[in-house]
């Protein structure tokens, strides 16, 4: 664990400012949901760029609160949950099992598709595994500056390629400022919900805290601090979001082009832009897309790592500075094995169906968990009172967990639509 020394105004160095926020914003930012949002500019242009401003706001307000909760109290996030009864242990311990499996392989799979893409001397699955071990190798240490560097080039990669890829497309400027006016097209409710859904994270949300601790920030003392980075790195999220959905309304929306769904429509997109503007520049997506495929999977492979020691340290009664609960400590390096390893028989047998219901149905309902969950603790005295929420942040979460509570649904329909 690092320390981050404070400067007389109670602020860090301002070169250190910004670390977890962009880590957290990066690694819940994949290929899938740059799909989501290409495929919702390729259906109605800029209409739906106000919800990508909103996705943007509402999950400042979930991090935020998340960051709140850890400094304010001194706890960990799971510490808060099993506050508030052994329900949260019901919960919490099978899906972070099953979805660490599930998603193993998908990351992998992920990284696979763009390394292959790039570099066809090997294969999807042979590419997955090698990456999937390389981020096992980057992350087995548990030396949180490495890990915050590594996810800063990715960061700096995606960023890059996919601004570099808006700007060819020349945007048209009137119209993508009429887009920040809300409005609903005809039938694209579950499109708005899914853009402002999926910027930026879901269970990685909950490993802000973690992240704060790991880099040393603590106390009430680093809550400007941990606000301020909170609010830069998603800035940085909204700029890349944005940028994906110009690429989606200028190139796809205006030729009437269709991308597929998952990992693959990335792909599409870089033949339609090697098309278009020459093969450097689907090269160049290319590199954008393993970065955002890549940056996914070691965030999860370190951060989800911290939270499932955290879990397993507490329910086996271990104090919170136990080094088992820690990072590089016996269950961090466990939950990192769990997934790599056996995810890879995933990408050869495929995914069981049963698997996948499970996934599905635990995965739509971590959302609305943690939105929640933190207005509960939030507004306890679990919080000083002064770190407690306002009325404007209850608002926020509350319309977050609407929002969370109507895509759960729909995505447990689709879960149960595809296995049956």
């Amino acid at each position: 664990m690092t320390s981050t020394t404070l400067d007389r105004a109670g602020t860090a160095p301002r070169w250190r400012l910004v670390g977890p926020g962009l880590v957290v914003a990066a690694t819940g930012v994949g290929a899938a949901d740059l799909v989501a949002t290409l495929i919702a500019g390729s259906k109605y242009g800029y209409a739906l760029l106000w919800a990508v401003v909103l996705g943007c706001v509402m999950k400042v307000v979930l991090v935020e609160g998340a960051g709140r909760y850890s400094l304010a109290s001194g706890r960990t996030l799971y510490e808060g949950w099993s506050s508030l009864g052994r329900w949260t242990h019901v919960y919490f311990g099978p899906y972070i099992v099953i979805w660490g499996f599930v998603y193993g392989a998908a990351a992998m799979a992920g990284t696979g598709l763009a390394l292959h893409a790039l570099f066809p001397v090997l294969g999807v699955k042979a590419w997955g595994i090698a990456s999937g071990i390389a981020g096992l190798a980057l992350v087995w240490s548990g030396r949180y500056s490495v890990f915050e560097k590594a996810l800063s080039v990715f960061v700096l990669l995606m960023f890059a390629t996919m601004v570099f890829a808006a700007a060819l497309t020349v945007p048209n400027l009137p119209e993508l400022a009429a887009g920040l006016a809300p409005r609903i097209p005809d039938g694209a409710l579950l499109n708005v919900l899914s853009v402002a859904g999926g910027v930026g994270g879901t269970i990685t949300l909950a490993a802000y805290g973690y992240w704060l601790r790991e880099k040393g920030w603590h106390t009430p003392a680093f809550m400007r601090v941990m606000r301020l980075d909170n609010r830069v790195a998603y800035l940085v999220t909204g700029i890349f979001v944005v940028a994906t959905l110009v690429v989606g309304a200028e190139i796809l929306y205006s030729a009437g082009i269709a991308v597929e769904t998952g990992d693959a429509g990335m792909l599409d997109l870089s033949r339609v832009l090697s098309d278009r503007y020459g093969a450097a520049a689907g090269t160049v997506f290319l590199v954008g897309f393993w970065a955002a495929a890549m940056s996914s999977l070691v965030g999860v492979w370190n951060g989800v790592s911290l939270m499932f020691a955290d879990f397993a340290g507490h329910v086996r009664g271990q104090a919170p500075d136990h080094p088992d609960r820690q990072a590089g400590g016996r269950f961090y390096h466990a939950y990192l094995v769990w997934l790599t390893i056996p995810p890879i028989v995933l990408l050869f047998a495929g995914q069981p169906v049963y698997l996948i219901l499970a996934y599905g149905v635990l995965g739509a309902l971590f959302m609305p968990f943690l939105a929640i969950t933190l207005l509960w603790l939030l507004n306890s005295d679990r919080v000083p009172e002064q770190w407690r929420n306002t009325a404007t942040s209850n608002v926020i979460l509350g319309l977050c967990a609407l929002t969370f509570i109507v895509l759960a649904f729909d995505q447990l329909r689709s879960a149960i639509t595809a296995v049956l």
